[in-house]
């Protein structure tokens, strides 16, 4: 089974038709059939991107269906996982890479993962393959 790394630009895309992601992951979406790998941290930015009253309530339940799913793991923010992502972080100051995306990485690679289901150059510049980018 293949199994990806899915960023907040993903779920943005599937939730949001103004994206301009939007085509790219609804398309993703239909064709992938294999194990999502995510953490609470990217679901608590989705969560933050999608806080005004439109997104809300369809945020807080498309949330808890990505965490009761059996093709889902998330991985849970614990001490550690945050101090290996604020030592990455403050490892990369030539990178602009936020602090959720450094706990991507981390859990990318303790996970032996190479793709990512994003679209930005973060992820290539950490050396992984960002599938919608």
């Amino acid at each position: 089974m293949t199994s990806v790394f899915a960023d907040t630009y993903y779920f943005l895309g599937i939730l949001n038709r103004a994206d301009q992601a939007y085509e790219a992951c609804r398309r993703f979406a239909a064709e992938f059939d294999g194990r999502l790998f995510t953490t609470d941290y990217v679901l608590l930015e989705l969560a933050d991107g999608l806080a005004s009253q439109n997104y809300r309530l369809r945020a807080a339940r498309f949330i808890r269906q990505l965490r009761a799913s059996p093709s889902v793991t998330t991985i849970a923010a614990s001490e550690r996982l945050f101090f290996q992502a604020l030592q990455l972080y403050e490892s990369r100051s030539d990178k602009d890479w936020s602090l959720t995306d450094c706990a991507s990485f981390v859990v990318t690679r303790e996970h032996n993962l190479t793709d990512a289901v994003m679209g930005d150059r973060h992820f290539e510049q950490a050396g992984f393959r960002a599938l919608l980018a």
